[in-house]
């Protein structure tokens, strides 16, 4: 797999908040007092029991939602001042995993996964052998002309995934990617956000599973009721 390739100086953070927050509507704040720096290649597992606001934080961070308060960036832009058109190419720099998958069902399996070359305005026939290789690893290889309403929960969450990385995005965030799987599914499927890591996508994970993210050396940040704060390294390597 290519590097993805990144315009930002090494020292500047991918992601960068200092005090945000996060209400909907006229809500209570369901995010508060984030503050949080990522470097570009680092790699971060967000954990916490469910509504502690772990989708609303890959919200922000992927531009579904802007902060009621509080200063964000990402790839040193300001989401909230640029136009449209700007906020979605920012998004073509980011691959998002989402717990409800929204997968295209008129679409089969090696049409969902080539959606982002076609984005970036590449031909798909031109990658094909690398996204058969890739739906293989995520174990879709015999469900190529399927579609999604075909598919197991799992096996959507696997295509999600895929989806997610095929543009080799330069920030990848994942929504409990291992929540419909085995635990050794689970693993092949951290070990393939894993390898995006190390070609130097920046990824972050939110999980309710933290035996899972132990096996891994990666730094944890815990949300609580709203509030983001280190967990620490997990230690060890898988």
């Amino acid at each position: 797999m290519d590097k993805p390739a990144s315009a930002m100086a090494e020292t500047e953070p991918i992601v960068d908040c200092e005090d945000v927050g996060l209400r909907y509507g006229a809500g209570p704040e369901v995010l508060s007092g984030i503050g949080l720096r990522l470097r570009p290649g680092s790699f971060h597992f967000v954990t916490g029991p469910s509504g502690a606001g772990k989708s609303s934080l890959l919200a922000l961070l992927h531009v579904g939602a802007l902060p009621s308060h509080g200063r964000l960036r990402l790839f040193g832009t300001d989401p909230a001042g640029i136009g449209r058109d700007a906020r979605a190419a920012l998004r073509r720099r980011i691959g998002v995993v989402f717990q409800d998958f929204r997968l295209f069902d008129d679409l089969d399996v090696v049409e969902n996964v080539s959606l982002p070359l076609r984005v970036a305005g590449k031909d798909p026939r031109a990658h094909r052998k690398e996204i058969l290789d890739l739906l293989g690893w995520v174990g879709l290889g015999a469900n190529l002309s399927d579609r999604p309403p075909a598919l197991s929960g799992g096996q959507k969450q696997r295509l999600a995934i895929a989806r997610a990385v095929m543009a080799r995005p330069a920030l990848l965030l994942a929504d409990e990617p291992t929540g419909n799987v085995d635990d050794a599914l689970a693993l092949r499927l951290l070990y393939l956000f894993e390898a995006m890591h190390r070609l130097g996508t920046t990824v972050v994970i939110a999980t309710h599973n933290i035996r899972l993210a132990g096996r891994f050396g990666h730094p944890q940040l815990r949300l609580d009721k709203g509030r983001l704060m280190p967990a620490g390294s997990t230690g060890g390597t898988p």
